[in-house]
């Protein structure tokens, strides 16, 4: 499986403001780390049992991470660099991930030694037509979330978790998602439950 990470902190570059909803009573944040009923809430989480598997793991109550977003898709298009997959299609799945610890939530140089331990770790998975990407982004903490939206926003981080599995057909593609996003699971589990340091 092919891992990796990369900083994109740019002013064009994608941003999270925290906690969020869409517009007109559509989807939004549910905190499944102190709620992890409300994963029957979430649409993708019901579809796909192996994301659901991924959001019960990083949310767990002893985990040191929490999720903020994520959604799971087919797609027959494929970017220049997923060309060595040989394969006309892919399923995707991306998760935002946070620190639940506050503080940490500010800090650049923990998120960039959490990226690289999970990349490390995921290193050593088997090969697999499946690829791993973590990109560290800015978020924007709403500080106190009852105060109304002309609070004061607090600029942190967070990662953008995205993972492809690609095969001959769609069948193939998920299957390949599938295995990969077990490996994954795996990896989050070791890391942040057994690791003090993270």
């Amino acid at each position: 499986m092919q891992t990796d990470y990369s900083v994109e902190l740019g002013r064009e570059d994608e941003t999270l403001a925290f906690p969020w909803a869409g517009p007109d009573g559509g989807p939004r944040y549910y905190d499944l780390k102190r709620e992890p009923e409300r994963l029957a809430q979430i649409e993708e989480a019901v579809r796909f049992p192996e994301l659901r598997e991924f959001l019960a793991v990083v949310n767990s109550s002893s985990g040191k991470l929490e999720t903020a977003k994520c959604d799971a898709w087919t797609s027959g298009e494929m970017n220049p660099e997923e060309e060595i997959f040989g394969a006309p299609w892919k399923f995707g799945s991306y998760v935002d991930l946070l620190f639940s610890e506050f503080s940490k939530r500010f800090s650049f140089a923990d998120h960039e030694e959490f990226l690289k331990k999970i990349v490390s770790l995921l290193s050593r998975a088997p090969e697999i037509p499946a690829s791993a990407e973590f990109l560290l982004r800015r978020c924007f903490y709403h500080e106190h979330e009852t105060l109304p939206e002309q609070e004061n926003l607090r600029d942190g981080f967070y990662v953008t978790f995205y993972l492809f599995g690609y095969g001959n057909d769609e069948s193939k593609a998920r299957q390949q998602w599938s295995i990969a996003m077990k490996l994954v699971s795996n990896a989050f589990a070791q890391l942040t439950f057994r690791n003090p340091s993270l």
